[in-house]
């Protein structure tokens, strides 16, 4: 199973690429994404890059400031899909 730390770098590294054009030092764990990283359609961008790459489903009222608002309650996410997938 992947740590913490792993799904960290995979989410962080997705949304410089994506969102913040490679300027990584823009991003805090524990900064706002929804509407301040990403926007209306880069959340449709976020849910799909996670379902695919940590192979979990996303469902349409999971997608929350709770479970997607920041680095770190994405991180907590995950994990959670990620363990109750086990």
């Amino acid at each position: 199973m992947k740590t913490m730390d792993d799904i960290g770098h995979e989410i962080r590294g997705f949304l410089v690429d994506n969102f913040l054009s490679g300027r990584n030092e823009k991003l805090s764990d524990d900064e706002q994404l929804l509407g301040n990283v990403v926007d209306s359609t880069g959340v449709v961008e976020f849910v799909v890059f996670l379902q695919e790459r940590f192979e979990i489903t996303v469902e349409d009222e999971e997608v929350t400031a709770e479970n997607l608002g920041s680095v770190q309650h994405a991180i907590a996410f995950i994990e959670r899909k990620l363990r109750d997938k086990a």
